[in-house]
């Protein structure tokens, strides 16, 4: 891999943007082996939890434009309908937590990348910026249908609207993130939180992914009924007579996940 770095460790997945002189932006051959490592971690079962992070000072700056201008570069559709959407799409319907950790300033397609994640967490130090207005685009890669719903309508719009930089301290209190960490702490935060949700039932937590991610469009009947077929399907599972067991026996569980 030419763009990211990639390791696995004790069941977590750790996929690094690596273009640190570019501030991780994304390029074809970026988005390319982003999205291989994603079917990767998808086909393999050892893999409990992933975290995505970047190189150097950025998280990602969102695409890079020296591409888009290159007549001989894929055309703006093509870079959203073939490069990010496939990335959202992946990171979202993945049936293992994924873990955003924002090391630096997350721009553009690199800021929903990130809050379209399960859960984001941030260096005190870094920022989001939806920067698609500054150059007359409208926010992608699943932007304008994730704002909304973290931080409401009218302040996700001034957002996309303005493309101010928005702290991470100010991201927390408007609910776009999980949690800002000192720099001091960052790192070892993030392997912590990584190793947790590793060592929890994953099978749990996927369904629990897809529960919150269909509750986004249901009526509460519906969502009443959908609750019930994932509870059953949870219900049957060998974490849950694991987790069961254990708590009976006053003994920390041993979850086998897939």
């Amino acid at each position: 891999m030419k763009y990211i770095l990639f390791k696995e460790e004790e069941g977590v997945a750790t996929l690094t943007f690596n273009r640190p002189s570019k501030y991780n932006s994304v390029n074809q051959g970026m988005a390319f082996e982003i999205q291989e490592r994603l079917d990767y971690i998808a086909s393999n079962n050892a893999i409990r939890a992933v975290v995505i992070t970047g190189a150097g000072k950025a998280f990602c700056a969102g695409q890079d434009l020296a591409e888009v201008i290159d007549p001989e570069g894929p055309e703006l559709r093509d870079i959203v309908s073939k490069h990010y959407n496939p990335i959202i799409q992946k990171i979202t319907q993945l049936n293992r937590p994924v873990l955003a950790a924002v090391n630096g300033v997350a721009a553009g397609a690199g800021a929903n990348i990130a809050l379209n994640c399960d859960i984001v967490v941030a260096k005190k130090s870094a920022s989001f910026i939806q920067a698609f207005s500054k150059i007359g685009l409208i926010p992608d890669s699943g932007g304008t249908y994730i704002l909304p719903r973290l931080i409401g309508y009218q302040k996700a719009l001034a957002v996309a609207l303005l493309g101010d930089k928005i702290s991470a301290v100010e991201a927390e209190k408007l609910g776009m993130l999980y949690r800002v960490y000192e720099e001091e702490d960052f790192d070892t935060s993030v392997q912590s939180l990584a190793e947790r949700l590793a060592q929890m039932p994953t099978y749990g937590l996927a369904l629990t992914k897809q529960a919150f991610q269909l509750g986004q469009n249901q009526s509460l009947e519906d969502q009443l009924i959908i609750e019930g077929h994932l509870q059953t399907l949870a219900g049957n599972s060998e974490d849950y007579k694991e987790g069961v067991n254990a708590f009976l026996e006053k003994r920390k569980p041993i979850f086998k996940g897939f």
